[in-house]
């Protein structure tokens, strides 16, 4: 872990992966707290520059991902202002030592965890509560003719979603058609 300003940076088991962890100053009116400050990440080795700010909200079962741009690459950081979710990083690097490898963290407006994802893997995310939402902001414009996708049960990459409690897993249409990572490659 590394410790710079209000922020501790947790490195994950797959190299550049990130689980950022705020301070949080409260008192009886509630609370602040700085999600994002370029000086302290950048002195921490995050040194990107966001360009676009996304969110979304979903309610429980549904399973956003796994998508990728394969051009336009976007680093991510994610976090939950509402509800609950199971984030998932897959590495997509090409000659990475952890190519193929996941590493997932449980996101929720009560932990305020944050979420790095760096440029070249693919992303999702299961709501676990009964409603979500998901807030992100990408490194890299957004392309919809750029995106890619990988399903979310390859079997090779074998990602342990928590589907306990989840009676029915929502997908879009696309979500459902993506090939598996050895038929993308």
């Amino acid at each position: 872990m590394i410790k710079i300003g209000k922020f501790n940076f947790v490195k994950t088991e797959i190299k550049g992966v990130y689980v950022i962890e705020t301070g949080i100053f409260g008192d009886n009116r509630g609370y602040f707290m700085e999600t994002y400050n370029y000086n302290e990440f950048k002195a921490s080795g995050l040194d990107m520059v966001f360009v676009q700010d996304n969110q979304s909200k979903s309610k429980k079962g549904v399973l956003r991902g796994l998508h990728f741009q394969k051009n336009y690459s976007q680093g991510k950081l994610v976090r939950v202002v509402k509800g609950k979710v199971f984030d998932v990083a897959v590495d997509l690097r090409d000659g990475s030592s952890t190519y193929g490898k996941w590493v997932g963290v449980t996101l929720s407006e009560e932990n305020k965890k944050q979420f790095y994802i760096p440029k070249g893997f693919a992303h999702g995310f299961l709501v676990l509560s009964d409603e979500a939402e998901f807030c992100y902001k990408c490194t890299e414009f957004y392309h919809p003719e750029d995106e890619g996708g990988i399903i979310w049960n390859d079997t090779d990459i074998n990602i342990k979603w928590p589907l306990e409690g989840i009676d029915n897993i929502i997908f879009s249409e696309k979500d459902k058609l993506w090939p598996t990572l050895k038929e993308y490659k």
